[in-house]
């Protein structure tokens, strides 16, 4: 009983992204695995929490976390690899890791278990815009908006369609979906940041700066101050993803005002 309404309280929490949130759902995933220990579903929802985090906010015990992200998952599709959730948590640790072309097969996986598993679909796209093909990756998050219009994690679809336009250096389009996702969820401060670009490479420099700044405050101090600790910490992992992220986003990022070093 008490592992349930854990669970419950777990979907409550299913809304757009905050540190908040996510402290709170990670604390509640933790008590579940407490009382229930072999329960795949809470060490693959708590694995994949981790790693969400990371991706949204970063984390102040990143290796830590990315570790604990691996065993959860690890243990699950050994306990049942029939479940789409240990599979998606599988490939959610691979992805934080860089590891996008390994994470997408896990992915894949999930889907043949799951057809209706719209995060499984999202992150392949996710992971086609770090790898490539981009057009494939901006096609699976309109899909996923066409199945789950009324998703809580719809600004993150918004947002990759903008990066997917922004890397290819389609603008107008980008600031168009950006624009939407900071507007349904303003808190994660890499949404700032392209946005920041975007407006930056339209000649709109007083709005890149405010983004800039906004993305600064968001994310606290340290964060987004030098092209060269962006472009040391890039999730692009290929030179042609990369190619165009220096002439788009760290571009735009330098005409918004960022320093090189």
């Amino acid at each position: 009983m008490h592992s349930i309404s854990f669970f419950e309280r777990v979907q409550q929490l299913n809304r757009p992204s905050s540190r908040e949130n996510y402290a709170e759902a990670i604390s509640l995933l933790e008590r579940a695995l407490a009382l229930d220990p072999g329960s795949v579903e809470t060490r693959g929802l708590l694995a994949t929490m981790l790693v969400n985090r990371i991706l949204d906010f970063g984390s102040s015990s990143l290796h830590a976390d990315i570790k604990r992200a691996e065993e959860l998952a690890a243990e699950a599709v050994a306990a049942s690899p029939g479940s789409a959730l240990a599979h998606v948590a599988k490939a959610a640790a691979l992805r934080v890791q860089r590891r996008s072309a390994e994470a997408v097969p896990e992915y894949e996986t999930a889907l043949a278990i799951n057809r209706n598993l719209v995060a499984a679909f999202t992150a392949i796209g996710r992971c086609k815009i770090r790898i490539g093909p981009i057009e494939e990756g901006i096609s699976a998050q309109e899909q996923a908006i066409r199945l789950s219009p009324r998703d809580p994690q719809i600004w993150n679809w918004y947002f990759r369609i903008g990066e997917g336009h922004l890397l290819q250096s389609r603008i107008d389009d980008a600031i168009l979906w950006l624009e939407k996702s900071r507007n349904a969820n303003p808190a994660p401060g890499f949404v700032h940041t392209y946005l920041a670009a975007a407006y930056a490479l339209k000649g709109e420099t007083e709005r890149a700066a405010a983004e800039l700044a906004e993305a600064r405050k968001l994310s606290g101090e340290g964060a987004w101050q030098s092209i060269t600790q962006l472009r040391a910490h890039t999730r692009y992992e290929t030179p042609d993803i990369r190619a165009l992220a220096e002439a788009t986003y760290l571009l735009g990022l330098r005409k918004a005002g960022m320093p090189e070093e």
